[in-house]
């Protein structure tokens, strides 16, 4: 996989800067752009992507070159191959190639360029005899559709279009034509749990036959439908129809659409600070997440685009961490469309995990292993044995490596959702999820000497027999607070909070261990003690928040020293937890930016990160870095630039705090201004005042209301209410 410089196109980057200082107004991606240039790009897989990836959170594409020919990759979210045993049995597979080729010529350059704005791609090629071909497409974001402009820039070209698909002995494979529309299915029905099946179809707007002749000045549209089984009875029929409907006329209103949607997505929050490099990092992982996340019952696996029928790891949902890290941004950003997919999987799982809780650890709740499907299938179960994986991995036919908390990571983002939106829905639908993990523990904590333990789990996957592992007891710690808070919301189970409470306050201590003269967390309290390449040792801080900046001080001194010690800020296993534990506890804030600058350096043209296998993990690495920078609010307190540099600037609009509360502030010459509070459900508010020593002015939708003082603030709203807070100019 060759490498490509990364790209930002700026031209609007200094008066873009001068309003924020001034205002902090909605941001716009604006002109930021992703750039491939030569040599021409190799052909994507799904290991590790460096290609222009475009999509509207249902279907995907991306796009690759090899030699003459442009490829797109196109998929669904929602086509797999739904079986639940491992060996490249399950996973998500493609639903079909479109391969452009140059006739008569072999293309010798290629360059692309796509608009983050709103995702539109164009890739040029050009050949020896001073042939060039300009092809600018974009995935709908309204309708599962795809467009290809195509031109000629010199001489007439002559084209080949078809449709294709990997060559599969499991999939069966269809192909026509009907009324000038190529289509195909590929479906999987043998040996499946499941059955799946996808269409796509190509139309032709301009021209006719698989052969074509562009010339220049004229410019041809291709236009391409999918549809999936879980959609459409007829998949096909749908493709079809649609098809015969679209028309060049059309298209202009569908772009007006697709542009329409994008342009909401932008308004929902904003970012900035005085660093072109993060500014740009920030927007490209909100876009990657649009683009791959918005199918509520399929998100995206590992690697989000599906390039290839056998992608690593089974593309799987990996439950301890990769599949949770890509959303860990998007309820601060307040993206909750794209949020929203996270929990189907786990939520399907259910039977499945209290029938591994039943049978492996003889306890109620839920037991999950380390990879599963969607629709309750379980693409590990029955993983050979040899390699990686030893005999004690696999328990119950289920691949859990020793570990016992996939289920506990999994409510992760659950917990954040809910404590962001306080939708009274949303915790009725994710409480059974809760109450499992929760019912695990109470049965397979030990409790001896007043304290409850945690025996025979592993931190890190096939680690041992541990006995405490250190993020364990975060998750534990997250799972008691997020159900005792779901109980008093929602009512149910007050009966039990007691038992709850006694949980949360014997519950074993952190470890701790002495490294380098210097007390820094030990990752079990027996077992493993320390990992040189994974940051596993600081996710009880984030994601988990058993710690956070109202902790005890020897605690946060603790952690700072692990951070120092640890030094993961580019790592292939946890750098997306890395920086925001950083943040949380009150590390060297310069040192945080500096590293995350040079963290969104380390990328291909994508965003994606240089040679790190694991697909979009990362893909919010730096959004959430500067959400929590910006605005912390764990524990219900917010925060508003507590760990910032004094020096730089910055400005957020709408960023999602834990109270149900969108939050806009400036900083700017190392002063806060322009604070405001937007609240959704009428929850108590309590803030750190950004005006230390100084007292506040709150104004209630434009009335001026109380005037509070106090190194920390607290105060009533009502839903639909906003607060501005204002400090109080001394002898005024």
């Amino acid at each position: 996989m060759k490498k490509y410089a990364l790209a930002a196109s700026l031209s609007f980057w200094f008066l873009f800067v001068s309003a924020m200082v001034s205002s902090p107004a909605i941001a716009q991606p604006g002109s930021f752009k992703n750039t491939w240039t030569t040599p021409p790009a190799h052909i994507p897989d799904n290991a590790s992507i460096d290609a222009p990836l475009m999509g509207n959170g249902r279907m995907t594409m991306s796009v690759g070159y090899n030699d003459h020919c442009l490829r797109y990759y196109l998929s669904r979210n929602d086509f797999w191959r739904l079986r639940s045993q491992a060996d490249n049995l399950s996973g998500p597979r493609v639903a079909a190639w479109l391969n452009i080729n140059i006739i008569g010529s072999k293309a010798e350059g290629f360059s692309a360029e796509q608009l983050l704005q709103n995702g539109i791609t164009t890739c040029r090629l050009s050949t020896g005899n001073n042939q060039e071909l300009v092809a600018r497409s974009w995935v709908s974001a309204t309708e599962d559709m795809v467009f290809i402009e195509l031109s000629s820039v010199r001489k007439e070209i002559k084209l080949s279009i078809r449709l294709t698909a990997p060559e599969n002995n499991q999939a069966e494979m269809k192909t026509g034509t009907k009324d000038k529309i190529q289509w195909l299915t590929r479906a999987f029905t043998d040996s499946v749990d499941i059955v799946s099946e996808v269409a796509v179809g190509l139309k032709i707007l301009s021209g006719t036959g698989p052969e074509i002749s562009l010339r220049p000045g004229k410019k041809m549209v291709l236009a391409i439908c999918t549809g999936s089984k879980f959609n459409q009875k007829d998949p096909l029929a749908h493709v079809l129809n649609r098809l015969g409907k679209t028309s060049p006329e059309s298209v202009i209103k569908m772009e007006q659409a697709h542009n329409k949607w994008w342009a909401g997505y932008w308004k929902k929050s904003s970012m900035f600070i005085d660093d072109s490099v993060l500014m740009k990092a920030w927007y490209q992982g909100l876009y990657t997440m649009a683009a791959c996340s918005r199918d509520p019952r399929f998100p995206p696996g590992l690697f989000g685009w599906t390039t290839t029928d056998t992608p690593a790891w089974n593309g799987d949902y990996h439950l301890n961490y990769n599949f949770e890290a890509p959303f860990y941004a998007l309820q601060s950003s307040n993206r909750l469309e794209q949020a929203l997919p996270h929990d189907a999987p786990l939520l399907a799982f259910l039977d499945r995990g209290r029938w591994y809780a039943e049978h492996a650890t003889k306890t109620r709740g839920i037991l999950l292993p380390v990879g599963i499907g969607p629709l309750g299938i379980e693409p590990t179960r029955n993983f050979a044995v040899g390699g990686y994986q030893k005999p004690g991995d696999i328990e119950e036919e289920g691949l859990f490596y020793g570990q016992r908390s996939n289920a506990a990571y999994g409510l992760i983002n659950m917990a954040q959702y809910w404590r962001c939106t306080y939708d009274p829905e949303y915790g009725k639908r994710i409480y059974p999820y809760a109450l499992g993990v929760v019912d695990f523990w109470e049965d397979y904590l030990k409790y001896e000497n007043g304290r409850y333990v945690i025996y025979g789990d592993a931190i890190h996957e096939g680690s041992g027999m541990d006995k405490n592992p250190i993020l364990s007891l975060g998750l534990i710690r997250n799972a008691f607070e997020l159900i005792i808070d779901l109980s008093n919301a929602l009512g149910k189970d007050k009966d039990r909070q007691e038992k709850w409470k006694d949980f949360l306050l014997k519950l074993s201590d952190l470890p701790v261990q002495v490294r380098n003269g210097r007390e820094v967390f030990r990752y079990t309290e027996e077992g493993v003690d320390w990992w040189d390449d994974n940051g596993l040792g600081i996710q009880h801080i984030y994601p988990a928040n058993a710690i956070t900046p109202d902790s005890k001080e020897r605690d946060l001194v603790i952690a700072r020293n692990t951070i120092d010690e640890m030094q993961r800020w580019q790592d292939n296993n946890t750098s997306s937890s890395f920086f925001v534990a950083a943040i949380r506890v009150g590390y060297d804030p310069v040192k945080i930016l500096d590293e995350l600058h040079r963290y969104a350096l380390h990328t291909y043209s994508n965003g994606f990160q240089l040679d790190n296998p694991h697909g979009i993990e990362n893909s919010c690495t730096v959004t959430n870095a500067l959400n929590e920078m910006a605005c912390m609010s764990a524990g219900n307190v917010i925060r508003l630039f507590g760990n910032f540099p004094t020096g730089k600037n910055a400005a957020f609009k709408n960023i999602r705090a834990w109270g149900a509360f969108l939050v806009s502030a400036r900083h700017i010459n190392g002063k806060v201004s322009g604070v405001s509070i937007f609240s959704e459900k009428g929850r108590p508010c309590s803030i750190v005042n950004p005006w230390p020593g100084r007292k506040v002015q709150l104004i209630r939708n434009g009335v001026k209301e109380t005037v509070v003082g106090g190194s920390r603030i607290s105060f009533r709203t009502s839903a639909g209410e906003t607060t501005a807070l204002n400090p109080i100019i001394e002898n005024q």
